[in-house]
């Protein structure tokens, strides 16, 4: 039978008194105040203490933005008695960046090492009738190497100190029960409830707890203990509900205790049943399979640093990253704040948590990223959206500094790391564990990985490493004794820079906002600081209007990028998640799905069709074909849902237009290849349309849509120049019709040339016009009056954050916007010509990184003596004939170059 109790509040046992608000603040920069007793409750503080308001990182008021060191806080209470007996009093502090030492009326009551999680001081012994006065001595080190800190300071964003989320003197029973980890059995309908206790004067015989978990207020299961035998209790339930995206049930749990039958402490906190596991090289919660569906987000936000700018933000934020059709946000290399978490457990968004990451391997980085995993797994033990644990990031820490040796090669870090993981799954059964997030595994539970191709520049290599990944999973690994060939494959990052409004920006900031030149940005690309200075050097202003103008055909690149990179993983089985980078733009990182303010970017809605449960994914065998050609077009229905479902999958080019009914299993694609015909005539040379595809399961309609410029062949327009080239290249303009010579004399209109020989460059002096192509391995050979940097062909975090404009009469009807796309797939370059003048190079084609740094092109023509030499790095050459955008540009070219002579 049941036992009843009064419908109570804890706080008839339990009282907070709220310590937010106005404190004093003084920085410490010759570490004077322990020397001078500031702790002490008469201290006089030197003038330039002020007030502050908690909580609030230091580095929120630009006086102390850069500041490292010691601070000081100080603030008094009044109280109407000292601590009632049978009770204790605790200062409890939810964050502080990064070791405190906290003083009430000038005795030192505790310390603590940690930057993120919450920890308390003992303070009964210390508190008195009347004023108290509360010294808190922060120190936050310049040197960050052994700290776990995540990406604030070098080489990422503005640096966090200070006391940062809330304070409060907290009253509880001397006996108490002191924390309640609930363990779900979903096989056996019950949860687990390991009690931990303070018994204080009591005498354990007299104890008992009854623990109760209650659905939406009505009673589901209870049960009640004597701690003098053991000190769990299980849950049975009868008709249980258990917690997922679709329906975050929580229950509220309430631990009554008692000692001699009279209530002596009340204890609350709420849980999800759900399990969540790895089989087969799927995730399943609840039993059943589920594909990741993640969005990176880092917690930082414009003026409030790591805290949330409203009681809205955390809302907000999983609100956003539901609708573009995510069910995972993975927080980024620092735990995230709890009350992030209540937001994802009440709104049924999946968490994969992870801690702070030093950069050094020492014993103190070892022992504090131990430390905050420990405590990580006690503060969010019961929260049901958490379902994966990363250990390390990257080897942050762990093999990724200069100084240290790498995790593939270090036997001893290795060991450690599978010690680490073993100990993370022993202590916390209900998750799973990533070892080193998105590079070398060890031991795992998740083999991830963090892969930044950018579409359609490297769509072929995306697709390509993505076959390598699912066939030879084993690579991950840096040694097999301890890895599991099962375990789900996940790109855990990858994602496309969209460049933002920089003049709005300014607006709302009032200016250039305090990020865009922090000392330790040395690379051009992540330096906003001297943006509009390489803007005006460039050829953008000829193109864009400002940089709105730029920044909505940015973003339109991005999303091109996002779609592609999204469906081709979600097209193979194998690949079991991913997790885009990222929500939001960071600071200078502008890879978000919105600013940095959480606005969403323009291509926000349409989004959610490319990844939402159920998508439609179109892979022509080509995005441009000559008027008339037939091409295939594989189509695939991706059904990440627990049901099946049936419609009719359509598709149309232009007037063509054709559908079958398709049934697709849950979890699992059906695919079906089909074979399309581009028109046979076309009233402009070159044109972009949409082949279009759509599936209709119920009563909605999922689109997808996928750019194919046609080209009529009949306007390839041959040119009757007469051409010196060698080699391949030479046959296929031969093919084509133009007359070609292997003699350079003065009856060559231009010359195509991998090298600049002395001829070459004598012929181009000598008023002549000379095109400079990549060899047969895509390179460019050194010689002529241009520089060229070579651009990696696999992923590159530089690469995601390029951008590629056109400003030509040659492209203009081959591209559909002012950026190039899909028309040039196969042809992106890999380098680009550097060094470049606008006032004397007539740039076709430009490429900027990041903010608008390494300036380059693969398309120039630059006046050499009498003549000119043109730098075309684009793929051109190779396939010259055979594709239509490479065979109209080289045409074109040729002719434009011979009527300059």
């Amino acid at each position: 039978m049941t036992r009843a109790f009064e419908d109570s509040a804890s706080d008839r046992y339990r009282r907070s008194i709220a310590l937010d608000g106005e404190w004093e603040f003084l920085v410490d920069p010759k570490h004077s105040g322990r020397t001078n007793r500031w702790y002490d409750r008469n201290a006089t503080w030197p003038d330039r203490a002020h007030a502050v308001e908690l909580p609030r990182a230091w580095q929120e008021d630009e006086t102390y933005r850069e500041y490292t060191g010691t601070a000081w806080y100080r603030r008094s209470i009044e109280l109407d008695a000292a601590v009632p007996a049978g009770e204790r009093a605790f200062l409890a502090f939810d964050a502080v960046d990064y070791e405190t030492t906290v003083w009430v009326n000038g005795n030192r009551v505790g310390e603590n090492r940690g930057g993120y999680l919450p920890f308390e001081m003992d303070v009964t012994d210390a508190l008195e009738r009347g004023e108290n006065v509360i010294a808190v001595a922060v120190t936050d080190p310049e040197d960050l190497s052994e700290i776990p800190h995540g990406k604030q300071g070098d080489p990422w964003y503005t640096r966090v100190s200070g006391i940062w989320q809330s304070v409060r003197l907290e009253y509880r029973p001397e006996t108490r029960i002191v924390d309640a980890p609930v363990t779900p059995d979903l096989e056996r309908d019950r949860a687990v409830v390991d009690l931990e206790f303070a018994t204080g004067p009591a005498d354990i015989e007299s104890l008992r707890a009854t623990v109760l978990a209650d659905l939406n207020g009505d009673s589901a299961a209870s049960a009640t203990v004597s701690l003098s035998s053991r000190s769990t209790a299980v849950l049975e339930f009868d008709d249980p509900t258990y917690w997922h995206p679709d329906e975050p049930a929580l229950y509220d749990l309430t631990v009554v205790l008692e000692r001699d039958g009279t209530i002596v402490d009340r204890y609350e906190d709420y849980f999800g049943l759900r399990s969540f596991e790895t089989d087969g090289g799927e995730f399943l919660l609840n039993g059943e399979p589920i594909t990741l569906r993640g969005v990176l987000e880092q917690g930082y936000y414009p003026e409030t640093l790591y805290r949330p700018g409203s009681e809205e933000t955390f809302e907000s934020e999983i609100e956003l990253a539901s609708d573009l059709g995510f069910n995972l946000i993975r927080k980024h290399v620092k735990p995230a704040h709890p009350d992030f978490l209540e937001c994802a457990d009440r709104n049924g968004m999946l968490v994969w948590q992870e801690p702070a990451n030093p950069m050094r391997y020492t014993e103190r980085s070892r022992t504090e990223v131990a430390a905050q995993l420990d405590g990580l797994i006690e503060r969010d033990y019961n929260r049901p959206s958490v379902v994966v644990w990363s250990l390390y990031n990257e080897e942050w820490g762990i093999g990724h500094h200069d100084v240290d040796e790498t995790l593939w090669t270090d036997a001893e870090k290795q060991q450690f790391l599978a010690d680490l993981y073993r100990s993370v799954r022993e202590r916390d059964s209900t998750r799973i564990v990533c070892d080193n997030s998105g590079w070398a595994h060890v031991a795992t539970d998740v083999n991830d990985y963090h892969r930044y191709f950018v579409s359609p520049d490297q769509a072929e290599s995306w697709a390509a490493d993505l076959e390598h990944i699912r066939h030879y999973p084993a690579d991950n690994y840096t040694t097999t004794e301890f890895d599991d060939p099962d375990a789900p494959i996940v790109v855990s990052e990858l994602g496309t820079w969209g460049f933002g409004d920089a003049d709005a920006l300014r607006e709302r900031y009032g200016g250039d906002p305090h990020w865009f030149d922090h000392d330790f940005l040395v690379e051009t690309l992540k330096k906003p600081a001297g943006v509009d200075e390489r803007f005006r050097r460039t050829t953008l202003p000829d193109v864009f209007d400002d940089y709105a103008d730029l920044a909505a055909s940015w973003q339109d690149r991005e999303f091109a990028s996002v779609k592609h990179l999204l469906e081709e993983m979600r097209v193979r089985d194998e690949i079991a998640g991913y997790v885009l980078t990222e929500l939001s733009d960071i600071e200078w990182e502008f890879n978000g799905l919105a600013d940095y303010h959480r606005t969403p970017k323009s291509f926000a809605s349409a989004l959610p069709p490319v990844n939402g449960p159920i998508a439609v994914v179109a892979t022509p065998e080509t995005h441009v074909a000559w008027t008339g050609r037939s091409f295939d077009v594989s189509l695939t229905v991706v059904n990440d849902t627990g049901e099946s479902v049936s419609g009719t999958l359509e598709w149309s080019l232009d007037r063509q237009r054709t559908g079958e009914t398709v049934s697709v299993p849950a979890h699992d694609t059906v695919s079906l290849t089909t074979t399309v015909t581009a028109p046979a005539e076309t009233d402009e040379a070159a044109r972009t349309t949409e082949l279009i595809a759509s599936f209709a399961p119920r009563d909605e309609s999922i689109t997808t849509t996928e750019p194919i410029t046609i080209v009529d062949g009949d306007r390839r327009a041959t040119p009757s120049v007469t051409v010196y080239a060698e080699g391949a290249l030479a046959s296929r303009l031969a093919e084509e019709g133009i007359p070609v010579t292997h003699t350079l004399s003065d009856a060559v209109d231009v010359a195509v040339t991998t090298e600049i020989t002395s001829r070459i460059d004598q012929f181009a002096s000598d008023g002549g016009a000379v095109v400079h192509v990549p060899d047969r391995d895509g390179e460019m050979r050194t010689g002529g009056p241009f520089t060229y940097r070579s651009l990696p062909r696999s992923e590159s975090w530089n690469l995601v954050a390029g951008f590629y404009y056109q400003d030509s009469t040659l492209l203009d009807d081959l591209c559909s916007d002012r950026h190039l796309g899909w028309e040039f797939d196969g042809l992106y370059p890999y380098a680009v010509a550097t060094d470049l003048n606008p006032s004397i190079d007539r740039v076709h084609v430009g490429y900027v990184e990041g903010w608008i740094a390494n300036w380059s092109s693969p398309f120039v023509v630059r006046g050499h003596g009498s003549g000119s030499m043109t730098a075309l790095t684009l793929r051109i050459g190779e396939r010259y004939g055979r594709h239509p955008v490479a065979t109209v540009v080289c045409n074109r070219l040729l002719r434009w170059l011979s009527q300059q002579i």
